[in-house]
């Protein structure tokens, strides 16, 4: 078995996935999308001198002295007339700077004596203007593909004029659940049943990450169900998740199932983690298919702590993880050679470790992330700092 590192860089190695589809969306749809094209400026931004202060517009070597003034600029409008030597014109804040002006004096350093304004102080060339091209210049690199489109982004594009932003096309991930025990969460549970918990989770984890998740119904536990699932879910998908099946028991059919669709089938089946351990990474083709533990905290975790770059490779980025680091609230022991992910509280600046047991669904819920623990000989001292990952999809 191998650590989660290596696993994926097996995985990678093996697999060549398809490059990521690039579409067209209106700027107002383009939130949280990932950027598919490189985008330049189109022209000087700000494309004329502008001023950064409220005041007068003038030739910084009649400073000090007292100017004529000749007018006023308009916000959104271009200065009718340029100034001479001993001319000044009234300038709001992102106004236009006119023809023979250097400089700009704020308001509250002169004094206004009529048609006049005395200019106290000398000024500057370049005093409170803001040059042309001085935020970008024309043909200008600014964004990258690949970039998630936040806040920031939708300003940008829109002061470029860029109206349909280029991103790529969300991959479309068949979500599926096994076991004869699962039932849908709208009918009444009876001792032996369980909610099929597992599919929102994954579902959440997978919008979070820029995908699309596509339901499946149900696998049952029974021979060649998972196969005809996979087959119909991979026909039609990017890519397919299942949780549940990916261990070595009676009714773990998933290995086989994925084994069945083709090259490359399961690329790695069994990691040094904890939780998680039977996780499968596998691909039909060029299409992943990553096989979950039924477990709800082991599956929502091997989701995003390890298949999570692969379908953000899908997406052509790369996961949204927020880290935070924070001293263990108490010591912890880590098995040999494994990997842990410790699901935690983060409670007054301390992660506290969560308890784990087998159909834990709450765990999830009541942790603010997970605390990525690596091997290290003797365990985890309380106090000793350790990376805390955010759940992607939300967290306490």
């Amino acid at each position: 078995m191998l650590p989660p590192s290596e696993a994926l860089k097996q995985y990678f190695a093996v697999v060549s996935l398809v490059a990521p589809r690039v579409e067209h969306v209106a700027l107002d749809d383009a939130y949280g999308r990932i950027l598919g094209e490189s985008i330049e400026a189109d022209r000087d931004y700000p494309n004329a001198p502008r001023s950064s202060m409220d005041g007068f517009a003038l030739c910084a070597a009649s400073t000090p002295g007292m100017l004529r003034i000749t007018g006023s600029i308009r916000i959104g409008r271009s200065p009718e007339r340029a100034i001479a030597r001993d001319e000044a014109m009234r300038i709001p804040t992102g106004g236009i700077v006119p023809e023979g002006a250097d400089a700009v004096v704020p308001i509250e350093r002169v004094e206004i004596a009529g048609e006049n304004v005395h200019v106290r102080d000398a000024v500057k060339e370049g005093e409170a203007i803001v040059a042309r091209g001085a935020d970008m210049r024309a043909g200008e690199h600014v964004l990258s593909a690949g970039r998630r489109i936040g806040a920031p982004e939708l300003g940008l594009f829109a002061t470029l004029g860029i109206a349909d932003v280029p991103v790529f096309r969300k991959p479309v991930v068949a979500v599926l659940s096994s076991g004869d025990e699962l039932i849908s969460p709208e009918r009444e549970a009876k001792s032996a049943d369980v909610r099929d918990a597992n599919r929102y989770a994954v579902a959440g984890s997978l919008r979070a990450l820029g995908a699309q998740p596509h339901h499946y119904p149900i696998v049952p536990d029974r021979d060649g169900a998972m196969e005809r699932a996979l087959r119909e879910a991979v026909g039609e998908c990017d890519a397919a998740v299942v949780s549940g099946g990916s261990s070595v028991g009676e009714h773990d059919r998933t290995p086989d199932a994925v084994a069945a669709l083709g090259e490359p089938g399961v690329v790695v089946h069994g990691l040094r983690v904890r939780p998680g351990r039977p996780t499968i990474l596998g691909a039909a083709g060029k299409k992943p298919v990553v096989g979950l533990p039924g477990n709800p905290l082991s599956a929502l975790v091997m989701l995003e702590a390890v298949a999570a770059p692969i379908v953000a490779a899908l997406i052509g980025t790369t996961p949204p993880y927020v880290e935070i680091d924070a001293p263990l609230g108490e010591p912890v022991r880590v098995p040999d050679g494994w990997t842990w992910y410790l699901p935690v509280a983060l409670v007054d600046g301390r992660a506290h470790p969560l308890p784990m047991h087998s159909f834990s669904a709450s765990v999830a819920a009541r942790a603010s992330g997970y605390a990525c623990l690596d091997e290290r000989h003797g365990g985890y001292c309380a106090g000793d700092i350790v990376r805390v990952r955010r759940f992607l999809s939300g967290g306490a």
